[in-house]
């Protein structure tokens, strides 16, 4: 985790231990099957290493493009701090899941835990 979301990451009561840094996660990232991104968007935009035009290249990034399948949950597909589209959205292996992250997520938590008791 880039250490400036540190920050959101104690407001939200998130327990440190279980928090990765982007060293540790990057190197692995093909292994994974789903990364899942919540509201973030500069920090996993692959223009940071694909696009030397843009305003990210050669910034740290969650490499997430790499894994097997990206999903963003997201307000919308406006731009992230920097302004940069996220070249993300565009990759066969990405999908967006649109709307306010606490409610759309908890919908989905309760649908995979509907299947699971089935």
């Amino acid at each position: 985790m880039p250490g400036q979301l540190n920050v959101l990451l104690a407001e939200a009561g998130v327990d440190f231990e279980i928090v990765k840094e982007m060293d540790e996660v990057n190197p692995r990232m093909e292994q994974y099957d789903v990364a899942l991104v919540i509201g973030a968007n500069d920090v996993v935009n692959s223009a940071s290493k694909e696009d030397p035009a843009s305003v990210l290249y050669g910034m740290p990034s969650i490499e997430v493009w790499r894994s097997k399948q990206m999903i963003f949950s997201k307000r919308s597909l406006a731009a992230g701090y920097a302004g940069a589209d996220n070249l993300c959205f565009y990759k066969p292996n990405g999908a967006l899941f649109l709307g306010d992250a606490k409610a759309s997520l908890d919908a989905l938590r309760a649908e995979i835990e509907g299947k699971q008791q089935l």
